[in-house]
């Protein structure tokens, strides 16, 4: 069935309203995150107006959230987005014998970061400061680790975790042989 441009938009007021309030916002705090004024954002919310691209887009970044998604037919519907292993986002280039997999959607991207980050022997991973108060968490999967944070530093074994601070220069490597980490990036 070919869905018309009506039956897009009559969905629109309601995924803009639970959007909102799935982040907790009043429609001040809305208008103020996004340009639009309250009694717009308002009126778009209860169907009485029908925002311009522009307008739309500004209200999805205030929301954080998919512009595309917030019209889907299926948005509502539950479902399970799935990304096969040789799917996933990957970053060869970083580090020294690292191979980083993405494991976090992008709009997450800044504030809660998922990795699966694979070691060789004698791998590591430096890293300049994170935008202040960011944190990591840290399971070691296989193998050991030392993990630093500023001028702390600690040998992990496998099941081991460790959470320290990501404001400051932080690095993992591996120790004694080829590791493995879960690591997640919080308010990076």
């Amino acid at each position: 069935m070919t869905e018309t441009a009506d039956d897009i938009l009559s969905r629109l007021p309601d995924r803009l309203k639970q959007a909102r309030r799935d982040k907790g916002l009043s429609l001040e705090a809305v208008a103020r995150l996004s340009g639009v004024s309250r009694s717009m954002v308002s009126q778009i919310e209860r169907g009485e107006s029908s925002p311009t691209i522009a307008t739309l887009w500004n209200l999805t970044r205030a929301l954080q959230v998919d512009f595309a998604g917030l019209l889907e037919q299926d948005a509502g519907r539950e479902r399970i987005d799935v990304l096969r292993g040789d799917e996933v986002p990957q970053i060869d280039n970083m580090g020294e014998g690292c191979r980083i997999r993405i494991l976090s959607p992008p709009e997450e991207a800044g504030r809660h970061e998922v990795y699966d980050i694979t070691f060789a022997s004698g791998g590591s991973l430096t890293s300049q400061p994170h935008q202040h108060g960011a944190e990591e968490a840290l399971t070691v999967l296989d193998g050991r680790v030392r993990v630093t944070s500023g001028t702390a530093e600690e040998v992990l074994a496998t099941g081991d975790t460790a959470r320290y601070r990501a404001d400051i220069d932080h690095a993992i490597a591996a120790e004694g042989g080829a590791a493995r980490v879960f690591l997640i990036v919080k308010n990076a």
